[in-house]
């Protein structure tokens, strides 16, 4: 693996280096570098990080970063039709790490997210324009909650979110910048994201989402109340011998729906730290190096 060269960008925010093993070549197509004036490079906040291929997402230094379940839930997705999807929707997208990757992965999708933080939702979009998608990729600033943040959109072939973690009360918040709704349900959680999935699902269209291994009970009660089933579920291990984090679900209209299966657990890293190979697939699937 070659060193990563961290560098400083013209407004003074940090340009993460790329941590690719010799020989091996980005998958996609490479943007085009903005120029040395605009605001989509980091400022003294944030670093500009690789994602998928050679697109890169903005963070804050001190906020709400991508991580596995964004990874993993942006793959599942990714396999969830046998058609590419034309429309795609993202719940919740926050700094837009589920969005940008199932982007990348369909190159000819119209993808939009809807988040309903004011920073998350500028994170997003900057890194949209970064990556040259902003004709096909946009993010809605509001509350998914309410119907009028997605009115006159026509159906979406695929759904995703990755709804908050914790229930208000159970556990003690983060006061840093989108750290707290980002893992409490301030604005709902799967319950939420199920209702308003099920409002503009096209008939047949997947809804893919990942819950919390210890909330993963109420998954099957949320799709209920809005029509929909659990057509598959699948636990994600970190580690060999290790409780699941979090459990990725299928969901579909009921009239649609496949018989409901479970599969096996996806296991992160063996039980000597290493990656495993399906892990290391689902990564080179997504444009990740090994």
């Amino acid at each position: 693996m070659n060193a990563p060269m961290d560098s400083v960008s013209p407004r003074g925010g940090i340009v993460r280096g790329a941590r690719r093993p010799p020989g091996w070549v980005a998958p996609g197509p490479t943007p085009p570098s903005p120029s040395e004036a605009t605001d989509l490079w980091p400022g003294p906040d944030e670093d500009l990080c690789w994602l998928a291929g050679n697109w890169r997402i903005l963070q804050r230094l001190d906020g709400h970063r991508f991580s596995l379940d964004d990874l993993l839930t942006a793959h599942f997705a990714s396999e969830a039709t046998a058609v590419a999807p034309a429309r795609v929707l993202d719940l919740g997208c926050g700094i837009g790490s589920v969005l940008l990757f199932v982007a990348w992965r369909h190159a000819g999708a119209r993808c939009v997210g809807v988040e309903a933080q004011q920073v998350s939702a500028a994170l997003a979009r900057r890194s949209i324009a970064w990556n040259g998608a902003a004709q096909r990729v946009c993010v809605a600033e509001g509350d998914f909650r309410d119907p009028r943040i997605l009115a006159g959109q026509a159906p979406f072939d695929l759904i995703t979110g990755t709804p908050p973690y914790f229930p208000i009360g159970t556990g003690v918040e983060s006061d840093g910048i989108q750290r707290g709704p980002c893992r409490f349900e301030h604005r709902g959680g799967v319950e939420a994201y199920c209702a308003a999935a099920a409002r503009v699902l096209a008939p047949g269209a997947p809804l893919v989402l990942c819950e919390a291994f210890a909330q993963r009970h109420r998954v099957s009660g949320a799709a209920a109340a809005s029509g929909l089933v659990i057509e598959l579920g699948r636990d994600v291990v970190p580690r060999a011998g290790k409780q699941p984090l979090f459990t990725l679900f299928r969901l579909r209209q009921a009239a649609h729906a496949l018989p409901s299966v479970s599969e096996p657990p996806l296991v992160v890293r063996d039980a000597a730290g290493r990656r495993t190979e399906e892990f290391v697939a689902v990564r080179a699937a997504m444009g990740m190096p090994p």
